[in-house]
């Protein structure tokens, strides 16, 4: 007996409706929330994390008093550790990847690590708007001396530089080679 290939599509379709509907009732079942469309991923070397935003005002631009206290409660999250982390090594490979919503309005990236002559900062991604991945760079370029390194990965329409939307921030914790 042969089936056909509608027969064989539509079985498809019901299989992988089925396991949607799955994981969205497990995700709603667990309180969690359904995944967003502001996620970004930080990939270090063969290991990579997805996030939501550390802060973020329903897709409104953060306003100025919004966005210090997004950076004061990131600081204070960083010196607590509460900061999404990962190990790195020099010879690892660093990237950010972003949602296409995300990707669709503009983003930026970079690090607190650098040489003196970039200020201190390192850049993983300047206003890119309709692309989703940074490149991968060298993590010796954009780490920085004291050991712990802050990425930070900012959703902002590369013609409106001040409107903010989201905010991300991971922490890098060099480890000896």
């Amino acid at each position: 007996m042969s089936l056909s290939t509608r027969v064989i599509a539509a079985v498809g379709a019901v299989v992988v409706i089925g396991a949607g509907t799955v994981g969205a009732s497990i995700a709603v079942a667990s309180g969690k929330e359904a995944p967003s469309d502001h996620r970004v991923t930080l990939t270090v070397g063969t290991s990579s994390m997805e996030e939501s935003p550390f802060c973020f005002n329903d897709g409104k631009p953060l306003t100025e008093d919004q966005q210090q206290e997004c950076q004061d409660k990131a600081s204070k999250a960083l010196d607590e550790g509460k900061l999404p982390k990962s190990d790195v090594v020099s010879s690892d490979r660093i990237g950010v990847g972003v949602t296409p919503t995300v990707s669709d309005r503009g983003w930026w990236a970079n690090t607190n690590g650098g040489g003196q002559a970039s200020g201190g900062r390192f850049t993983l991604a300047t206003a890119a708007k309709n692309t989703t991945y940074s490149g991968s760079v060298s993590a010796s370029k954009a780490l920085n001396a004291s050991g712990k390194t802050l990425v930070t990965v900012v959703e902002s329409d590369p013609k409106q530089p001040d409107a903010i939307y989201g905010v991300w921030y991971f922490e890098l914790n060099t480890q000896d080679s």
